[in-house]
């Protein structure tokens, strides 16, 4: 069975990923550094990780196999579950690919080195129902993707 791993500490679509797993009979693995409330479902387990730096990170790459999906904000994440051959999404709907991760982390790192010289970046954006719909055409997009790339045992 194939499994969403959710990079959860700062994850806004949780909600949404929980009913496209139920839809597809998904496993769903909530990995975070604290408790966090999930559905009452044979599908969905929670993994509460010790505090620092990477720790779910850590677990999620060590688990996740291709034919899974990561959904994290995460672009270090990300390019760490793509190398393993896993398929990533963005909770704004965004799938990180092999081709454009290695300009995510270059923005990223220039980013953090203008915030240390003081300027603002803005950060992320409020997540929009434009978003949320974007990520879920794209999670269900993924699903069939893996679905057919993956078939089940027979």
């Amino acid at each position: 069975m194939r499994i969403i791993y959710i990079d959860a500490d700062a994850c806004a679509v949780k909600d949404e990923i929980y009913r496209v797993a139920t839809r597809y009979r998904w496993h769903v693995v909530v990995v975070a550094n604290h408790y966090i409330n999930i559905p009452r479902s044979a599908l969905i387990s929670s993994e509460v990780v010790s505090q620092g730096a990477d720790v779910a990170d850590d677990l999620i790459v060590e688990r996740a196999e291709p034919g899974d999906i990561v959904i994290t904000s995460d672009i270090p994440l990300a390019s760490r579950a793509l190398s393993n051959g896993v398929l990533v999404l963005g909770q704004t709907g965004k799938e990180f690919e092999d081709a454009s991760i290695g300009n995510a982390l270059a923005s990223r790192e220039l980013s953090a080195h203008l915030r240390e010289m003081g300027i603002d970046t803005g950060g992320p954006k409020p997540m929009s129902k434009k978003d949320k719909s974007k990520f879920l055409g794209k999670l269900d997009e993924l699903v069939n993707r893996v679905q057919r790339q993956y078939p089940p045992d027979p």
